[in-house]
């Protein structure tokens, strides 16, 4: 490439004529390789830099002369500098060459050398792996040189170490004992406990124990029948007791201050004892949780540690604080204690300083778990411990006064305090189960977890023993049933003129006082009960008695006024009580726990639903409709006054309320009893079918009525109503006779009325009774009165308006062919003897149970029954 540009150069030399100034070949660069291996270096720049090193000098020209136009180009310069650099860039091309050879080579040694450096370290590894085998063959067996030998070597080192532990732990007891028998002191252990540390207070302590036996067992030796074989350590022979021969004489004799081995053994257990205490407090106020657990480990040897875990919980603060507060009232505002009796509210919830006591104590729990954790080996123990100072110290405490201060007020308001305390604290033992507690961040374990079940079963087992709980719910909803239902009852009373069977002459049966003012007789039943003066107030206000009516009233005995609406049904008082009702059911299972008594106390429950809402508020109901029937359907002169049936509506609808509640809120209660729940079964269908009988009974008072004016009304139709003279006017839009009139608007009437008080299935047969019955009325009513030509026009009318009433009704479709019939009968008046004839021959056709004999009274009673064409239609049946 070189040689091409020196011949191209030479000839560019040779066609230029044009004389060109040039650099000396003395101002040329001299390149490097360092000039191409900069980061900077740019082949365009590097040429650029070329070129413009060769362009020729500009030389001025004397003044007043003037430069050529232009000049040829000569390429000479560049030409040179070209072939300068082209021949430096060779050079060091070949200097790049060799050192890339140099290092090639520098690198494949190097190489060669690596690969011998990794097999050698290869073969080094795979005889250390191959001793390692044959010497793990060595130990489990393999070669014949002692198989187990190093194992059995390491276990029988720990054994003589043991061994000489022990020799070395007897020699010291030994020596103590010496000491305490013969100079009555113990300043070798003294010693170990003042400079040993915390592991020798712990040594100090179990050999302190160790010499307390010792002396305990030869006292024991020494008062009994002393051994041919025993050993008393008195001057070295065996049983001499003598002791003359030594210095301290024998072991019962007293040391030089005159007291007895086992009396300075205690001693010094005491002081050790109370030496690890004060040390384990020093620790805990400074939070050395490394000398608390070292100090509980040597007192657990005291008492099984009693006494350290009595001094922590003792001390803790929480206590300390909580003792100052446990004496102060409760504070509570006016609304707050108002709501908790008052029935018709819902509950204001957890007391509130119960809830700060609680709300703490889940705090201090959480907190002191970690403490116990790290300052007691036996943490599970301490947590245990202060978990029941807790529950039975402070929480209990505060939980008394809590309810004793809600049955001050009155016994919903107990049950309610009770629940809600009970559901809280509950609470709170989920959360510390749930926390862990020591254990934490995993949850509780099962020791714990038993302890905080039991904590929390035993706070409430004096308000769940035997019967005490539902016997404390019945007590509260008979009051609230009773004081709510007073009016009512006074009013049925009074209208039944005090009958055994009413409400307050079941009280005298049960052997109460009978007075003769109902108001004196329920405040004295009142104060008799010996119930708080909240609840007094209360229960009178729920009875409608009012504020003045205070129950220690002693004025002149006042006539209670009572009006018609007291005595009626009422839907809101309905659903008041079975509220109440739910509400102490579910307080029950809640605070039972939906255990095996859950059954029994839905069995009360059930009773005293039936007995209070089901026959004193309902059956009293239905016996005075009863009354009010029997007596309409005595009285046969005017017409019934059937509004009674409107009463219908609030009695059904308070049976459907009861039947509900008892189905889908008793009874799946009582389902893990099977014969308690076939028991009320039993009970709830014998109640259901007694009031549906009284329900019965009632409508059917209701028809026989009904039935009874309207065939008063039959019996009044005249005998020209369907015999009208040939010449009365008659009009054919209003042809029906004014006993049709009447008794139309009677039954219609009182179909309005069974339709706003009944429904369904019950509606339907009140009507199709009713129907059935007046069918049978208006069937006997045609056969007794002659009618004429233009009179079985009346008749048809007087049917057809029959017909479209019934029709009006809600009759099952199976009465249409009665009214088919009617119909028919309607027909037989209608229709000419020509057509008669085939009329009574094709009758019955779709009509079952009708006998063409039956029509034979209808068609006699035509006028013209005695008519060829009759006659032979009557010979044609």
């Amino acid at each position: 490439m070189a040689g091409r540009a020196a011949d191209t150069a030479s000839i560019f030399s040779q066609s230029s004529s044009r004389p060109t100034t040039f650099q000396s070949r003395a101002g040329l660069q001299t390149y490097t390789l360092d000039t191409f291996s900069s980061k900077d270096f740019i082949v365009k720049d590097f040429v650029e830099t070329l070129s413009e090193s060769a362009v020729p000098i500009r030389r001025s020209t004397q003044t007043g002369a003037t430069q050529p136009a232009s000049h040829a180009f000569d390429p000479k310069p560049l030409i040179r500098t070209f072939e300068h650099a082209l021949s430096r860039l060779k050079v060091l091309s070949e200097e790049l060459e060799t050192r890339e050879n140099e290092l090639g080579g520098s690198v494949r040694r190097a190489e060669a050398q690596h690969n011998a450096n990794i097999r050698s370290r290869e073969q080094e590894l795979e005889r250390a792996v191959e001793a390692f085998h044959k010497l793990e063959r060595t130990l489990d067996g393999d070669a014949d040189i002692g198989g187990n030998a190093a194992m059995q070597i390491g276990e029988r080192l720990e054994e003589l170490d043991r061994q000489r532990q022990r020799a070395q732990d007897a020699k010291f007891i030994l020596q103590c004992w010496l000491e305490v028998s013969e100079r009555g002191d113990l300043s070798a252990l003294d010693d170990v406990r003042r400079m040993g540390g915390g592991e020798g207070k712990v040594r100090c302590a179990h050999i302190a124990r160790q010499l307390l036996k010792i002396s305990q067992r030869l006292d024991l030796v020494a008062n009994g029948t002393p051994k041919t074989n025993g050993v008393h350590f008195a001057n070295g022979v065996n049983g001499d007791t003598d002791g003359t021969d030594s210095p301290s004489g024998s072991l019962r004799n007293r040391t030089r201050d005159g007291q007895q081995p086992r009396e300075l053994i205690e001693k010094f257990l005491e002081m050790l004892e109370k030496d690890l205490l004060r040390s384990f407090d020093d620790f805990y106020r400074r939070q050395n949780f490394e000398g608390m657990r070292e100090c509980a480990l040597a007192l657990r040897d005291f008492g099984d540690g009693s006494s350290v875990i009595s001094l922590f919980v003792n001390q803790h603060q929480f206590f300390i604080d909580r003792a100052q507060l446990v004496t102060e009232d409760l504070v509570t505002d006016t609304d707050t204690l108002d709501r908790l009796a008052d029935p018709d509210t819902d509950p204001p919830g957890v007391e509130p300083s119960l809830q700060s006591l609680i709300d703490e104590v889940k705090i201090v729990c959480q907190e002191e778990s970690f403490i116990i954790k790290r300052a007691f080996p036996y943490y599970e123990e301490v947590l245990a411990r202060f978990v029941q100072r807790v529950f039975q110290q402070s929480i209990q405490q505060r939980l008394e006064m809590v309810l004793n201060k809600a049955d001050s007020i009155s016994s919903l308001a107990f049950l309610r305090s009770l629940q809600a305390s009970r559901s809280y604290i509950a609470s709170l033992v989920e959360d510390l189960k749930a926390h862990g507690l020591t254990e934490h961040p995993d949850p509780a374990s099962s020791a714990t977890a038993a302890v905080l079940d039991q904590q929390l079963d035993e706070l409430f087992i004096p308000y769940f023993t035997g019967s005490s709980y539902i016997e404390r719910e019945k007590q509260n909803l008979s009051e609230l049933f009773e004081g709510l239902l007073f009016k009512y009852t006074i009013y049925h009373s009074r209208r039944r003129k005090m009958q055994p069977s009413t409400y307050l002459g079941q009280l005298a049966a049960r052997g109460n006082e009978y007075l003769s003012n109902a108001r004196e007789a329920y405040l004295q039943r009142l104060n008799t009960a010996e119930l708080p003066a909240s609840q007094k107030a209360m229960l009178l206000r729920i009875a409608g008695l009012g504020d003045k009516e205070h129950p220690t009233s002693s004025d002149q005995p006042k006539q209670l006024d009572v009006t018609d609406e007291d005595g009626q049904l009422s839907l809101p008082f309905t659903k008041r009580m079975l509220k109440w009702l739910a509400e102490g059911v579910g307080r029950g299972l809640e605070l039972a726990g939906g255990g095996n008594e859950t059954p029994r106390e839905i069995r009360e429950l059930l009773h005293l639903l039936i007995s209070h809402v089901g026959e004193i508020y309902l059956e009293t109901a239905l016996d005075a409709i009863t009354e009010t029937a029997t007596t309409v359907e005595s009285s046969r002169s005017t017409e019934p006054d059937l509004s009674f049936i409107a009463d219908l509506r609030p009695t059904i609808s308070v049976l459907h309320l009861m039947l509900t509640t008892i189905q889908l809120l008793l009874l799946p209660l009582a389902s893990g009893n099977l014969t308690i729940r076939r028991d009320l079964d039993k009970q709830t269908n014998n109640f259901v079918e007694h009031m549906e009988g009284k329900i019965d009974l009632i409508l059917q008072k209701v028809i026989d009525s009904a039935l009874a004016w309207t065939s008063r009304l039959l019996s009044q139709q005249k005998k020209t109503d369907f015999r009208p003279r040939d010449d009365t006017n008659l009009q054919l839009d209003h042809l029906q006779t004014p006993t049709c009139q009447a008794i139309s608007a009677f039954l219609s009437r009182l179909h309005s009325r069974a339709a706003a008080a009944l429904s369904g299935r019950v509606l339907e047969s009140f009507c199709l009774e009713l129907a059935v019955g007046l069918r049978g009325l208006l069937l006997v009513h045609f056969k007794a009165y002659p009618v004429s030509l233009t009179g079985a026009l009346v008749v048809s009318k007087d049917i057809t308006k029959y017909i479209e009433m019934l029709r009006s009704w809600e009759l099952p479709s199976s009465f249409d062919p009665s009214l088919e019939v009617l119909t028919e009968v309607a027909n037989l008046f209608v229709i000419s003897p020509e057509a008669l004839r085939d009329r009574l021959r094709n009758f019955g056709v779709g009509l079952q149970g009708v006998d063409k004999g039956d029509l034979r009274p209808y068609v006699l009673r035509r006028e013209d029954s005695g008519t060829v064409g009759v006659q032979a239609a009557l010979n044609a049946m």
